[in-house]
């Protein structure tokens, strides 16, 4: 049982996933057309006009306005509110399991990540560098805080200081989850004439590796690479789109697969 001091904070952390869910909402309509995140102030992607703060509360002004932008009455995405909404749970679950903590800090992090991801490979199947290459390098930034999960670190390094077992778990995750599927992609395209998988895909592997380690981080290769061929499988029948040539949202499968294991296995 949360004692009232953690519900508070729990809820706190819920309250700023909200409001950070929104920054992920720019972040995902604005990395793959190379906007900035910063400037100008929010605007409708269908009419360009700038979005009043009283209209852009979280989650809020989504239920007020219907779903609706104010002027041109254009639907709004139900994809804002529901990257609002997951980010809060998110946030609020690392609360829960981690507490007030670095470790929290991190998890809560590398989770914005992943969600960011997600979205951005669904709907333009790209996944930026600014948050796979870059997300890695604060992943290492953080091995200076709080250590990366992994035994064979504390087998080889046995009696070393636990940075360089971080550092040994993250490089060791990155490299070995990463190199053999970049392998794989560059035959594949080799032998097909058309790229199988992206980089995108391989730069993700390596976020995921430094984040996680290698064990985990090859569990979310394999809850990945599973739903995956199951649902794309599954959609593909559905649909009837041409095997062949559907680009199957890979990372986005990846992604979801990495974000819940900081919150199944204490990591």
């Amino acid at each position: 049982m949360l004692s009232d001091f953690e519900r508070l904070y729990v809820a706190a952390a819920a309250v700023f996933g909200l409001v950070f869910g929104s920054f992920l909402n720019v972040c995902i309509y604005r990395m793959p057309r190379d906007l900035s995140i910063v400037a100008p102030r929010s605007f409708c992607p269908e009419c360009g006009q700038r979005i009043a703060w009283h209209d852009n509360v979280p989650l809020l002004s989504y239920v007020i306005l219907w779903g609706r932008c104010r002027r041109c009455k254009q639907r709004i995405g139900l994809r804002y509110p529901v990257v609002e909404v997951t980010t809060a749970i998110l946030f609020a679950a690392i609360t829960v399991r981690y507490g007030l903590t670095v470790l929290a800090l991190k998890w809560a992090l590398f989770e914005a990540i992943i969600v960011t991801l997600f979205w951005t490979d669904i709907e333009e199947r790209i996944l930026p560098d600014e948050l796979t290459l870059g997300g890695a390098a604060a992943g290492l930034v953080l091995t200076l805080f709080v250590r990366v999960p992994g035994q064979v670190g504390e087998i080889v390094l046995s009696g070393s200081r636990v940075l360089w077992q971080s550092l040994l778990n993250a490089a060791l995750g990155a490299t070995v989850l990463a190199g053999p599927i970049w392998v794989l992609g560059m035959i594949y395209a080799r032998v097909r004439g058309r790229e199988g998988l992206g980089l995108g895909d391989v730069k993700l592997l390596v976020l995921l590796g430094v984040f996680l380690g290698f064990e985990n981080g090859l569990l979310a290769l394999l809850i990945g690479v599973v739903s995956g061929s199951v649902i794309g499988i599954a959609y593909i029948w559905l649909t009837r789109k041409k095997a062949s040539t559907y680009e199957l949202p890979f990372g986005s499968f990846l992604c979801a697969g990495a974000a819940m294991l900081p919150l199944v296995n204490k990591l």
